[in-house]
């Protein structure tokens, strides 16, 4: 099934128990809203599927896994409420990945931007490649990572997500993301990685989907109340996007990407 998004779509795949979730996106599989929506509509969907029995979630091209929001509907945003709508779908689709009774696995082949770490983070099991590195860009642009913060500091701990939210023009490489904890593998080649996102997803669709269930909510103990903390973390940034100093570096940044 392919769901039709302006410059980009939502694709999943079934085959023997194993749902694959595929995202896209011309501009370095960047996320407009429609197309986080989407994202979230169809990972709780599957989520409510009993014959899915693990989640596979990736992206397409060879060098971005994700690139984060959408610059051209941040620049676009006029309100709070605008902002506040934009950054929420971040928020629904942690959650939905994080209240899925199935794992995810989320196949990291490229570089990971601001939304695209939370992701990243948010998944069960990230499996990658030498090149996935990674970087919260948020603060330079006026704003900060409090939707995706607080599955980032689970996933790494409190003192990585400080050094990558506070310097967030600097690259952090995915051997550093493995040793972090992000990463689960990290691999030289693509198929190394497929291999590996192949072997597990089959012994992953063979487990008891019973044990599985009981093991997430184990895994994620702790965070019931991240639908309402997400929404007023979604609040924050829809406040600050508006800010002078963020429409300044927008602005910037987009004509930086058209020279």
């Amino acid at each position: 099934m392919i769901t039709e998004i302006k410059e980009g779509y939502v694709k999943t795949e079934t085959e023997h128990g194993i749902c694959t979730i595929e995202f896209h996106h011309p501009q370095g599989n960047s996320l407009p809203a429609k197309l986080l929506e989407n994202l979230a509509q169809t990972i709780h969907s599957e989520g409510l599927n009993s014959h899915t029995k693990v989640i596979v979630l990736r992206s397409t091209g060879d060098t971005t896994f994700c690139s984060g929001a959408s610059f051209q509907e941040l620049a676009a945003i006029t309100n709070e409420q605008e902002g506040f709508q934009f950054f929420l779908g971040f928020s629904k689709v942690i959650n939905a990945m994080r209240k899925t009774p199935q794992f995810v696995i989320a196949r990291i082949h490229g570089k990971c931007v601001g939304g695209g770490v939370g992701i990243a983070a948010a998944a069960d099991y990230a499996i990658a490649k030498e090149g996935a590195d990674v970087k919260l860009s948020e603060l330079s642009i006026g704003i900060g990572p409090f939707v995706v913060g607080p599955a980032v500091e689970r996933k790494l701990g409190l003192s990585a997500f400080t050094q990558l939210s506070i310097d967030s023009a600097m690259w952090r490489t995915a051997d550093w993301a493995r040793r972090k904890g992000l990463y689960a593998e990290l691999h030289a080649e693509t198929t190394g990685m497929d291999d590996s996102i192949e072997r597990l997803s089959d012994s992953l669709a063979h487990s008891s989907p019973a044990a599985t269930k009981e093991l997430k909510r184990i895994f994620w103990k702790g965070t019931e109340h991240w639908d309402d903390m997400l929404s007023e973390r979604a609040a924050i940034s829809g406040k600050l996007i508006l800010s002078d100093h963020s429409k300044n570096a927008i602005e910037k940044f987009r004509l930086k990407i058209k020279e």
